[in-house]
């Protein structure tokens, strides 16, 4: 398995108490405190992250004319119920 590109060195204030408990669990997983992080991180991307970027990726498909007429899509939908498109 190939290691990941990194980046350059990000410097990060963190409250005492949770780099406290960071490397706590670095130390009990057998894992560098920086793991730690980017992994955390990761699951912040996959949920809170992850819906603020959706919603920054439909904004610029708007600004960017990218939309469908919702009464067209309607229409389509009622279309397909009714048999008509296949």
């Amino acid at each position: 398995m190939s290691k990941p590109v990194l980046s350059d060195p990000v410097p990060v204030r963190l409250p005492v108490e949770m780099l406290g408990e960071l490397e706590r669990i670095a130390m009990a997983s057998d894992r560098t405190r920086s793991w730690v992080i980017v992994r955390a991180l990761k699951l912040y991307l996959a949920g809170e992250g992850g819906e603020v970027l959706a919603v920054l990726n439909a904004r610029e498909q708007v600004a960017a004319g990218d939309v469908h007429d919702f009464d067209a899509v309607l229409d389509e939908v009622d279309a397909i119920i009714r048999g008509k498109v296949a």
